[in-house]
Order: C-alpha cells, then structure tokens, then sequence
C-alpha cells in the first residue's frame, strides 16, 4: 500500500474495488468518515499501469484464479470482457428503441473535441462519426474499437476535508452537495439480478442524489459520466433522467453534451480520450470546471482567464459553471453519483 511506502500512519484506511462507480461512492464514506470524527481529511486515490501491464479482460502473466458460479457459464466460452458483459444491456436497448451505432459515435466525436482541447488527454486528435463507423469491429453491434475507453498508465487523486478546513488551504474549495452510491451482491453477471436488462443503476440512484443535493436537473451546469464505452454513456444519460427512456440518441445528437451545448460532458475528453481511471478524472475534471481552473490552450488559461472558443486548440472552460455532476458506472446495476458547488 502506498501508505506505508509513505510511511504514513493513517487514522482510518480502507481498500474498494469497486470499477467506474468507486470514485463518487468512496468520497461519500470519506464525508460520512469525517463527520463520524474517525479523521480531518481524506485522500482518495486511483492509479492504473492498464497500458504497461495486463489489460482489462486481456490475457498475461498471471496466477490461474478459481471460478464459480455465473462465471462458470461465462470465462470457459471466452465471455471474459466488460465489452462483452455491458454488450447484452446496450443490445436490448438498441433492439427495443431503434439505436444505432452512428448515434453512438456522436458521444465519441463531442469528447474527442473536447480533448482536443485538453493538453494532458492522451488521444488529442478530433474525429468524425465516420472515422468511428471505419473503425473495427469490437463487438456488434455496439461498440467499434472508437467506442472503446483507452487503457493508460497514470494516477489520479482527490482530496476530501471539512468545509472548515478547506477555508485555510491554498486552492479555493469546491463543496460537495450530495453523494450516493448502490450496490448488489458479488457476481459474475450483475445484470441479470435487477430486472430490466435495459436499465442501469442511475435509474435508482439519479432520484436519491437530486434529492440530497437539492437541486435539479436544470440548475447543472456540466456533468461527468464513466464513460469505459459510448454506450454506458447514452445510458446514464438515460437513467440519470437528463431524458427520457430511449431518446438518448436524439439527446446526443443535439448537441447538448457538447462544450457550448447546455450540460456538456465529459469535458476533458473522459475514459475515451483522457486517460481512464474507473471515473476519479471526470471528478477532478470537474472541480477544476467550477474552480475556473481548467488547462486548456487559452493563452492566459493559468491566471484563469478563458477565451470560451471552444474550436480545436483551443478553450474548454465552461462559461460561469457553478454546479456539476458526476455519475459512475460499475456494472450495469452497480453505479454512483456526486453532485459539487463552487
């Protein structure tokens, strides 16, 4: 553990596994931690060496581990992927509202435009619908290789204190308003154990987190989805009520996700351009929207002075941002949210 690398001695530690949708649950129990007097402040942390090491659902140099139940009927038959898993949810949902992939790859073209303007996202360059439609085949018919989140080698970190110690630091403070999470027992299939196989966690925990935060849908002024593929995005969208069941794809065609759009998201380019660390960069992502502290290639972007050209190249701050949303995605049934105010 990175702790004792540190030599520190931490007043209260603990260890989750928990994917896309850790990030917002793990700052919850950091507030419920600090309330509860167990310590002051709380640093959450993520690092991945996913491009130098064994990647996601790939094969390597690793111990055999043992299977059991749902995964009996799944890893011998080569059904190992996250690809593969989220792939039954998004299949339903296409069949049963007429999505296709062109509607997919509008998700894949506003985050790439906005990681044209992000100087530490890793995949820069801009594309178009069709570049993602000539992109191979991962899985069909819901995800071609531009669908596909990027696997990096980077770390990530947040810092958690009280409101009242945030006033003596450095950075001006970002206030959390609400934080929820839900779960469902370990398995090899999540999806299989909550109904719809076409729903997602958003669909219980969206209604939860407005009604923490006191706010509503209209009062965000940009989000931050898990995005490991276009499709976990348009179905958050869904769920987490910014529309209705099945018009997600009229939704991302808009325009609104977009930088200059009405909620844009994703606005660092996300787990398709950025980098991917299970969610915790959308967060950070995030803070430094509603600190006004986002490093783009404005020429005076470091005294945090925004041009709001959102062309390639250019600005990605959105104008006067005051409160933003983060949701997670762990499996289909699995996910969280955070909402934060400037």
């Amino acid at each position: 553990s990175i702790m004792y690398d540190l030599g520190l001695k931490p007043n209260f530690y603990m260890d989750c596994s928990g994917g896309g949708s850790s990030t917002e649950a793990l700052i919850g129990l950091a507030m419920g931690a600090i309330e509860a007097g167990m310590c002051d402040t709380v640093a959450i942390f993520r690092s991945m060496n996913g491009y130098s090491n064994i990647r996601i659902g790939g094969t390597g140099a690793r111990a055999a581990s043992a299977i059991s139940g749902l995964d009996l009927m799944k890893r011998p038959y080569g059904l190992i992927s996250a690809v593969q898993n989220f792939a039954f949810n998004f299949t339903k949902h296409m069949s049963e509202y007429g999505v296709k992939s062109e509607d997919l790859a509008h998700i894949k073209v506003a985050h790439s435009n906005h990681a044209s303007n992000n100087p530490k996202a890793l995949m820069k360059q801009r594309v178009t619908v069709q570049d993602v439609m000539d992109s191979r085949w991962i899985i069909r018919p819901v995800a071609h290789l531009l669908d596909c989140c990027l696997e990096t080698d980077n770390a990530t970190c947040v810092i958690v204190t009280s409101a009242e110690r945030a006033r003596d630091l450095r950075q001006t403070p970002v206030h959390i308003l609400g934080a929820q999470g839900r779960g469902t027992k370990p398995g090899g299939d999540f999806h299989v154990q909550h109904g719809n196989l076409g729903r997602v966690a958003g669909h219980y925990v969206g209604p939860r987190i407005f009604e923490l935060a006191g706010v509503k849908h209209e009062d965000i002024d940009v989000t931050g989805c898990y995005d490991a593929f276009t499709y976990t995005v348009l179905l958050q969208l869904e769920d987490y009520g910014w529309c209705k069941k099945g018009e997600g794809k009229d939704y991302v065609r808009s325009g609104v996700i977009n930088l200059g759009g009405k909620v844009p998201n994703n606005t660092s380019g996300g787990h398709l351009c950025e980098a991917y660390t299970h969610g915790m960069n959308m967060v950070i992502e995030n803070v430094r929207q509603l600190r006004g502290t986002v490093d783009d290639y404005c020429p005076n972007a470091a005294a945090g002075e925004h041009t709001y050209d959102y062309s390639e190249g250019g600005c990605r701050q959105v104008k006067d941002a005051e409160i933003s949303m983060n949701m997670g995605w762990g499996t289909p049934a699995v996910g969280s949210a955070l909402i934060m105010r400037r």
